[in-house]
């Protein structure tokens, strides 16, 4: 069993200020540090740390290597990576004291990728493998219907929020994630979503799933956050391992509140997803 993930791999130039800037607003860092990022990277790390054979399709320019080599070292299959002549995506980063973020995206070479390359990693995908992609790569929907067809199971994380984007991946769709804000955005713009398999996750209230009529809660663990930033990410990430291994949903939907509440304590993205054993250890407090 397999996850892919159609992702982008970013270069995070994080920034801890004491309150987000406003509008006009000059203001002064306390700290500065770069790490690994992207919404793809972040929930292929999530999911390799909380214990899934994870192979990312992505793409970096030259300046990439060090990313590439921080996913490889967190045991991401990095085989499907290719160098193009854009610059890496990057992201700027601003996290105030409570722990939230405002962030500024350059998609750069995560918007280079290829159908062909994707159709040809994904032709050993199979009804027991997972696809994982969001909205920071071209190509979105072709993997998609590919990965359906192969009769993978498919989720899309649909952020950055483009409702064009999700209505034109929706139908290769197993799962949909979102958080608060996402779910409400879809629902004015497309109207009901019955009979959409989804995750709406709400920060320190906790995470829904909705599927067949039904919908599970899990509570947020308690914990004092240092940074939001990539938590949504770990989430699905770890959604996505739980699911390899075949847990079930209400499983599954713990194990990743788990996960994302032990990443928020950490700063960073990509860099800050916990392992199996500190998801578990928390767990069983």
């Amino acid at each position: 069993m397999t996850v892919f993930c159609l992702g982008s791999i970013n270069v995070d130039h994080v920034y801890r200020v004491p309150h987000l800037p406003g509008p006009g607003e000059t203001l002064a860092a306390t700290e500065v540090t770069t790490g690994l990022g992207g919404k793809g990277a972040n929930q292929s790390v999530a999911a390799a740390r909380a214990g899934a054979r994870v192979v990312h399709i992505g793409a970096v320019g030259p300046d990439g290597d060090r990313m590439v080599a921080a996913l490889a070292a967190y045991g991401v299959d990095i085989d499907h990576i290719v160098r193009v002549e854009d610059p890496t995506g990057h992201a700027i980063i601003t996290v105030e004291a409570r722990g939230e973020n405002a962030i500024v995206l350059f998609p750069g070479a995560n918007c280079r990728q290829s159908v062909a390359r994707i159709a040809e990693v994904l032709a050993a995908a199979g009804p027991e493998d997972t696809l994982l992609l969001q909205n920071e790569t071209s190509h979105q929907v072709e993997a998609a219907r590919i990965g359906r067809e192969k009769g993978a199971r498919v989720i899309y994380s649909a952020a950055p929020f483009d409702v064009d984007a999700v209505r034109a991946v929706l139908p290769h769709v197993s799962l949909l994630a979102m958080n608060a804000v996402e779910a409400e955005q879809l629902q004015a713009a497309l109207g009901t979503l019955a009979g959409t398999e989804k995750i709406v996750t709400q920060g320190a209230k906790g995470a829904w799933w909705h599927f067949g009529g039904r919908a599970l809660h899990a509570p947020a663990f308690r914990v004092d956050p240092v940074d939001t930033t990539g938590a949504g990410d770990c989430f699905i990430g770890a959604v996505a391992a739980a699911l390899d291994e075949q847990a079930d949903r209400a499983c599954a939907l713990r194990f990743a509140s788990a996960a994302a509440a032990l990443k928020v304590t950490r700063a960073g993205a990509g860099d800050a997803m916990p392992a199996r054993a500190e998801i578990e250890a928390l767990l069983n407090v």
